[in-house]
């Protein structure tokens, strides 16, 4: 009898496992149950966010085409941010996280990198084996906004050893002015817990300039409606990649999906119509390389 609930027991414990298991989509799938579930990033402003309930942003925009042009009812999948991408990717696109099995069919906001695509770990796996990354569709840096009655000018980094700036916390913006040029910026630092935090005290004269993603922190200049707040043009000494390209993926085995997408991404690009949505936001948009080129051939 013991054995026999010992069995009972397995069984339903299996059965439970495999309907709890994520189950990404292909291609088929999608257009026949008309839906597709789109992964895009929790509070992330301009690109996605919610307002009086509605899903905004140039991300949420961008899906709503894509959704269009397959000719399917689209779903959001709101991701809070983990403490790396690799985990976003696992727990939002091909495996699930132990508390929330479900998975998305297509993930926004991915970096578009051969590198970091190819990436390996210590015993030669790929790091990425289960996840196709794929259409890049804008190329994305790092920007200065600054208040010109504090600075005449941001010609280099070396005013913000005499100006205060702030910073979102856990970016790559903080640690970068933490630590370069020995630290000579650290006391200087100011951080928030949010970009939109750091614009609103620069506005309200309690720092000098923020630090950001070129896209937000345009997008957040646009907002202080005033000439008093301008973009720098310097660069990053020692910050190592000045660009970097942000696409899509979906789940290696459904490569069919991406081919999709990548095809309606490529014509809402070399059609205007990324940058128009870019432009709906304020936020400044550079075309990938990818297409540039393809442009000038």
């Amino acid at each position: 009898m013991k054995n026999k609930f010992y069995s009972l027991f397995l069984w339903i414990s299996c059965c439970s496992l495999l309907c709890s298991t994520a189950f990404s989509r292909s291609y088929d799938d999608i257009i026949e149950s008309n839906e597709i579930t789109v992964a895009v990033y929790s509070d992330f402003i301009p690109f996605s966010y919610q307002e009086n309930g509605q899903a905004k942003g140039i991300d949420i925009d961008v899906a709503k085409h894509i959704a269009m042009q397959l000719g399917v009812k689209l779903h959001f999948r709101w991701v809070t941010a983990d403490e790396n991408v690799e985990d976003d990717l696992r727990n939002n696109l091909w495996k699930g996280h132990f508390l929330k099995r479900s998975v998305a069919d297509l993930m926004l906001r991915v970096p578009y990198d051969k590198a970091y695509s190819e990436l390996r770990d210590d015993i030669g796996e790929r790091v990425h084996e289960q996840v196709h990354m794929f259409a890049p569709y804008h190329t994305e840096s790092w920007k200065i906004v600054f208040n010109t009655k504090k600075i005449d000018d941001v010609s280099t980094m070396a005013v913000f050893q005499y100006h205060d700036i702030g910073v979102e916390v856990d970016s790559i913006p903080q640690f970068y002015l933490l630590s370069v040029f020995n630290g000579r910026m650290r006391n200087k630092t100011k951080q928030f817990s949010s970009l939109a935090l750091a614009v609103s005290a620069m506005s309200e004269q309690k720092i000098d300039a923020v630090m950001g993603l070129r896209s937000q922190v345009s997008h957040f200049q646009h907002q202080l409606n005033s000439p008093t707040y301008q973009l720098a043009t310097n660069a990053f000494p020692m910050l190592g990649k000045q660009q970097w390209d942000i696409g899509m993926a979906v789940k290696s085995d459904y490569r069919q999906l991406g081919y999709a997408v990548a095809d309606i991404v490529e014509a809402m690009i070399s059609q205007g119509q990324m940058k128009k949505i870019f432009d709906q936001y304020n936020a400044v948009y550079q075309i990938p390389n990818l297409y540039s080129v393809n442009e000038e051939e």
